[in-house]
Order: structure tokens, then sequence, then C-alpha cells
């Protein structure tokens, strides 16, 4: 991943998880807690594919398994939004630009059940039966009612900085490859473009005055022929 890329889903991750650890999970909804962190994972994974996708979310998931109060394996929800992010990455449009919202929310939806349930069956795994207890269904219906909710205010402005990340002026103005594609391009057409078309266009009149001087000559020694 480019440098701007790591630097910016850093701080989003960072922002995401402080919010949802502060504000979020303090809200003592019932069922599941909305998960700013998946949310702030699909955005970015839809535009920087599911290599990027699964790089941001393995390293989001690693700092919410480490971040207090974890009371979970480390690397446990890391793997959940490492395999989240990948397959998230793969709805990524080959222009990185999406034509409508159903897509996304068709992510959401699916990345907020599967999410649950990856969590669930690796709790599994490991002796963690606390989601039996808690009812399956019932957090992943409101996991992905409450993260439908939020992701029109997250998703959308977590792709928009994504991508004037990617499309940095300062970083493409200063490509040496590009200069020198504009200098070739500027000095092919102002050195040898312009001065070959000036040089035709002169060879152009000159034929011409000679051709009307010719017609001229002619008809001067036919009046006097008369």
């Amino acid at each position: 991943m480019r440098v701007n890329r790591i630097l910016l889903s850093s701080a989003l991750v960072v922002v995401a998880l402080v919010v949802q650890v502060s504000v979020l999970a303090r809200l003592h909804l019932p069922g599941a807690v909305p998960d700013l962190l998946l949310l702030t994972v699909l955005g970015l994974a839809l535009v920087y594919g599911h290599v990027g996708g699964a790089l941001v979310g393995f390293g989001a998931g690693l700092l919410a398994d480490l971040a207090p109060p974890a009371d979970h394996a480390a690397g446990r929800y890391a793997l959940v939004l490492c395999v989240i992010g990948y397959l998230a990455g793969l709805a990524r449009p080959e222009n990185g630009r999406l034509k409508s919202a159903t897509g996304p929310m068709l992510v959401v939806v699916a990345a907020a059940i599967g999410s649950t349930l990856l969590y669930a069956g690796v709790g599994a795994l490991v002796g963690d039966t606390a989601a039996r207890h808690v009812g399956l269904v019932s957090l992943m219906l409101s996991a992905a009612l409450y993260d439908l909710l939020l992701a029109p205010f997250v998703v959308p402005g977590i792709m928009a900085l994504a991508r004037r990340a990617d499309n940095d002026p300062l970083a493409e103005a200063g490509s040496p490859s590009k200069k020198a594609t504009d200098i070739t391009s500027g000095w092919i057409s102002n050195g040898t473009g312009l001065k070959l078309g000036g040089q035709r266009g002169g060879l152009g009149a000159l034929k011409a005055r000679a051709r009307t001087r010719t017609a001229r000559v002619g008809r001067i020694k036919g009046v006097k022929r008369l």
C-alpha cells in the first residue's frame, strides 16, 4: 500500500475505534453494538480493492483485539475483518466509482451478518460460547439493522476521502515520468508541428502566387499577339 493510503487508513481506523468504544458501546442498545470499525473497513475496501481491504481489515481488527476493554483472544477480530475486507474489496467496481447506493448497502448487510457469524464461529473453535447465550439470530438482525442505519453517514464520506487521497494533484504533478511526457509532447507540438505547418503553408502560398503570375503573363502575351 502507498504511504498516503496507510496514513489515511490508520487515522480513520483509530478515530472509528475511539468513537465505537467511548460512544457507541455505551448506548446499551438491544442486541449488537453498531460496528463503526466494520463500516470504516468496508468504505476503504470499496476503494482500495480486495488486497487493500484485507490489509486494512487485519490491522483494524488487531487494533480492536488489543484495545481495552477487549475480552476475547487476540487475533480473533483481526481474522474476521481481514476476511470481510477481502470479500468487500471484490465488490469494488473497475472504475472505482459506484453508480448507485444499492450495491454498498447490500455489502453492508452481508458484512454485518457475515462478520457476526464468522466471529461466533471462530469463538466456538476457541471455546467461547457467549453468542449462544445471547442469541445468534438476534445478534445478526440487530447488527445488520444498526450498521445499515449508520452506513449512509459513514461509508460515502470514507470513500470520498480515500479517492481524494489517491488522486493527490501534488503527487501527480511531481511525477518525473509525467513531466517528461509533458515536455516531449510540448516540444513536438510547439517545436516541430507548428514550424512544419508554417513551412507547408508558406510553400503553398508561394506556389499559388507563381501560378497567378504565370496566368497574368499568359494573358498579356495573348493581348500583345492580337
